[in-house]
């Protein structure tokens, strides 16, 4: 094996814990001595230990003079741990095999430069792409303190969500449904608008075999119509965070909070405002949802960065019956939000297309 097969596991070893580590990065780590794996570590939860510091552990005295392979830049600044690189420097590393540097303004670069000027080998750059890639969320995070926003929808070929009466289950099938499932497990939070809350009634959870993660529910509700006794409120399963006008009714506000519901006012109707909002809370990622108005309120904002769509092998017909994304929309052709294609999937009888906004941070 050599550096780009280590690296290769190490990434493994942080792609395997999607979904746990927010606000935190993925992050894996192997420790290497004399041609052999002594140590392998992740990040798995936010204040517990980092992927180095599980990786020497297991290593023990065996690391002193080996490699370590780590898919994000050890970090030089106390947090909720001590600093990785200090770790690495007391082990006695003789290597130090980086992926991707931290765009985080309290490491990036000075875990490395500390590695350098205790007289070790640095490397940086191997799998850098797969490492970027993997920690996209955090990275926009860091950059922007703002979520990274996946809008999702399900259509049918000619780009239905319903039919002409409203009926829209099930358009795709199980395996797609429950890809969606998996989808929530790995966000943050996931957001609605109050028109989907009194049509569907919807829990918003996370239903997959093994269990999963419940992302916080966050719903666009203005005026406060969101009722009492909705699952969303009534079922306790997750957060619930409802956006509404400065201008809602108090009395309204206070028989919500009542039950448990975070009300939070918004200064303005702008969804830049809202994500800021949002990230200001610790929300990294955020999955949207919504009906067709607010899937277009999001287009016209500029505030989506990836766009998965599932396409269910049927035909709605009829020129009322809704479509994924609503809203006054664009009038011109080079005003069209254009994406990068990165992934087609066949689910079963439905195909996933996941596509990434060009230009988004």
């Amino acid at each position: 094996m050599n550096d780009f097969d280590y690296m290769k596991l190490a990434l493994e070893l942080a792609e395997n814990t999607r979904g746990q580590t927010s606000p935190n990065p993925m992050v894996g780590s192997v420790v290497v001595k004399d041609g052999a794996i002594v140590g392998v570590g992740a990040h798995l939860k936010a204040g517990e230990g980092h992927a180095e510091v599980q990786a020497l552990k297991m290593a023990g005295d065996k690391a002193e003079g080996g490699t370590i392979y780590v898919t994000l830049e050890p970090c030089s600044h106390y947090g909720k741990t001590p600093p990785c690189a200090d770790l690495i420097i007391e082990k006695k590393l003789k290597r130090v095999v980086v992926a991707t540097t931290d765009p985080n303004p309290e490491v990036a670069g000075r875990g490395i430069e500390k590695l350098k000027n205790a007289g070790i080998e640095v490397i940086v750059g191997i799998q850098k792409q797969q490492a970027d890639e993997l920690n996209q969320v955090f990275f926009h995070y860091i950059q922007t303190k703002k979520p990274y926003v996946t809008l999702k929808s399900a259509t049918t070929l000619d780009g239905k969500t319903a039919t002409v009466a409203g009926k829209s289950k099930w358009i795709t099938g199980p395996l797609a449904r429950e890809d969606v499932h998996r989808l929530r497990h790995i966000h943050d939070a996931i957001l609605v608008g109050v028109g989907t809350v009194l049509a569907d009634n919807p829990s918003l959870t996370t239903r997959l075999p093994n269990g999963g993660k419940n992302p916080i529910r966050v719903v666009l509700d203005r005026k406060l119509r969101t009722p009492i006794d909705c699952k969303l409120i009534q079922d306790q399963e997750a957060p619930t965070w409802i956006m509404a006008s400065a201008e809602a009714s108090q009395e309204r506000r206070v028989e919500l909070e009542q039950h448990n519901v975070e009300v939070i006012l918004l200064p303005d109707d702008e969804i830049e405002t809202m994500l800021h909002i949002l990230g200001a809370k610790g929300v990294t990622s955020l999955f949207v949802e919504g009906g067709a108005e607010v899937n277009g309120s999001f287009l016209k904002a500029r505030a989506v960065n990836q766009v998965i769509t599932y396409f269910a092998p049927k035909l709605f017909g009829g020129k009322t019956a809704p479509t994924a994304i609503g809203g006054d929309g664009f009038s011109e052709v080079d005003e069209a939000i254009e994406l990068e294609i990165k992934e087609v999937t066949t689910i079963g009888n439905d195909i996933k297309v996941v596509s990434i906004v060009k230009g988004s941070e």
